[in-house]
């Protein structure tokens, strides 16, 4: 906004004030000013965006001041809020218990442009973006700026729904600081969410912008406009990532959490009490900015995956940006994330040098990208409706089947064993891996999905690596058995990430090898003996 714009802006606000308080008015001061506040029986002030406060003048504010200023300024609605057609500056009124005005608020609506040049990349991805900051840090600055960059450089249908008029300024026509955005007034602020949901039925927007989303009903509108396809823009009250989960009204913009108890295994692993908090299904915002200061923004890119690190107490570390500073937008992903076994047994390869016993013609590469790939899962006598809700929960590469011959993985009740026993025969022939759960509660269900998919956590690589190189060292000496004519050989019970490797590692001697067992004491026998003679016969 040009010196000169911003003095004609403020010259509109400056002349509906009492001639003594304009007369105190310093112009070349004014610039970062945020608001004047004046209170009958008190001085007049103006506060800086430092925090400093300046008196206009000794003598205190009087009812006739204020009778000046209202007198001057359209109707005060049901929230207490007013403007000045034609600019962004908003007057806000205390009143007493009569309902007389006793104070007012002239807050000072400025266009600042460059506000959102270090997120120009974000803005521009068609994702849901929500701001959170402490009032006065330029929340709805951002969404002003945001609004016009989509509809003017994007050509997009923007709408805004601008409760008090804050973002496009009053009068019916908007400010031309919103572009060619469109801007759907509402009256009162309980019918916000009302009119949130009559721009998309009504104006068919692609993006909808939306200031001081506060309430629960607001929440839930907010989630019907995502769920509907469009983009949504919008600011809330709460300065962090962390206080909106906390809070029970707005926390369903980031997913909502909800209490799950886990097994004894899985809080054992985790390290946890059994009762944890998790989030229950995806956020309504794909990407969380929280306003730190006027120049500097945390950017959590993935609202998903910075909610789950957060309930898990997991480090997390937003990605920071300031205004004042060029990006070339080509930086690491902001979530540091803890290496999972697929991270760990490429380590293997990079960083670790290899013993001989471990020196064969192993491809982890190619395990890797077939653990990577997308899974179709067999359900046996598990309740499916449990399962898709876990994978859609946790975000799973993953879906369920109902065809045996599609699937990569089966999970099978454990209770229902015997009855199943075509379904595993026929499972084991082709070679898939089958998982058991011990109850049909969400907390089994999650865990062996989990396991199946291998996405469980090991917290130390050389750990890992012991255990690994121990148990392939065994596979080896098992294998010489074998070539030297023993009978079936059994391995100690390994999990499934571990008995995949050793299974390759049996092939590769043209051997054949089965997992037996279950649960924690699955497997491997290496096929020896007359079984062994006949097939080489």
């Amino acid at each position: 906004m040009s010196n000169i714009q911003f003095q004609n802006d403020l010259d509109r606000l400056v002349e509906i004030l009492p001639d003594r308080i304009r007369d105190h008015i310093d112009y070349p001061k004014m610039d970062d000013v945020i608001e004047i506040v004046l209170d009958i029986g008190r001085p007049p002030e103006i506060r800086h965006a430092d925090g400093k406060i300046e008196y206009l003048g000794a003598s205190e504010i009087t009812y006739d001041d204020i009778c000046h200023i209202t007198s001057r300024v359209q109707e005060f609605t049901s929230d207490n809020r007013s403007g000045i057609p034609g600019t962004l500056h908003r007057i806000s009124a205390i009143r007493n218990r009569q309902g007389k005005v006793v104070g007012l608020t002239c807050r000072i609506g400025r266009v600042v442009t460059g506000t959102i040049s270090c997120i120009k990349d974000i803005c521009l991805q068609n994702k849901s973006i929500l701001f959170l900051g402490r009032p006065g840090v330029g929340k709805t600055t951002k969404l002003r700026e945001i609004s016009r960059l989509v509809a003017d450089e994007l050509g997009k249908r923007v709408v805004i729904v601008d409760t008090s008029n804050e973002i496009a300024g009053d009068g019916d026509t908007p400010h031309p600081a919103v572009g060619h955005a469109r801007r759907m007034q509402v009256r009162q602020p309980e019918y916000q969410k009302d009119i949130m949901i009559e721009a998309v039925e009504n104006h068919t927007p692609e993006v909808i912008v939306v200031d001081e989303i506060g309430t629960e009903a607001e929440a839930q509108a907010a989630r019907t406009i995502a769920e509907r396809g469009v983009m949504l823009i919008a600011t809330a009250h709460g300065n962090s990532l962390e206080s909106l989960i906390k809070n029970p009204t707005l926390s369903d913009l980031v997913g909502g959490i909800q209490s799950v108890t886990l097994g004894d295994d899985e809080a054992k692993r985790r390290s946890s009490q059994k009762t944890v908090l998790e989030r229950e299904k995806q956020p309504t915002f794909d990407i969380v900015i929280e306003i730190l200061d006027r120049n500097t923004l945390a950017v959590y890119k993935n609202t998903a995956e910075a909610v789950d690190y957060i309930l898990r107490g997991w480090p997390i570390r937003p990605e920071l940006r300031k205004v004042d500073k060029t990006y070339s937008f080509s930086s690491e992903p902001a979530v540091e994330k803890i290496p999972t076994v697929i991270d760990k047994i490429n380590a293997l390869d990079e960083k670790i040098e290899h013993p001989e016993s471990l020196k064969f013609s192993f491809s982890r590469q190619k395990y890797v990208e077939e653990v990577k790939k997308f899974k179709k899962i067999y359900l046996y006598a598990v309740s499916r409706s449990i399962a898709e809700k876990v994978i859609e929960r946790l975000d799973l590469n993953a879906e369920i089947t109902r065809n045996l011959d599609d699937a990569n993985i089966v999970i099978a009740h454990k209770n229902f064993i015997k009855g199943g026993a075509k379904v595993l025969s026929t499972a084991e022939e082709n070679r898939l891996q089958i998982f058991y759960v011990k109850t049909n509660s969400m907390a089994q269900i999650q865990k062996v999905i989990k396991e199946a998919l291998d996405i469980a956590e090991v917290n130390d690589r050389q750990t890992f690596y012991d255990i690994t190189e121990k148990a392939l060292d065994e596979a080896k000496t098992a294998i010489e058995k074998v070539l030297a004519g023993a009978a079936d050989v059994e391995l100690t019970p390994q999990n499934t990430q571990i008995r995949k490797l050793q299974h390759e590692l049996v092939e590769q001697h043209n051997l054949e090898s089965k997992s037996i067992g279950e649960g924690d004491n699955r497997h491997l026998r290496i096929v020896g003996g007359k079984d062994f003679k006949e097939k080489l016969g």
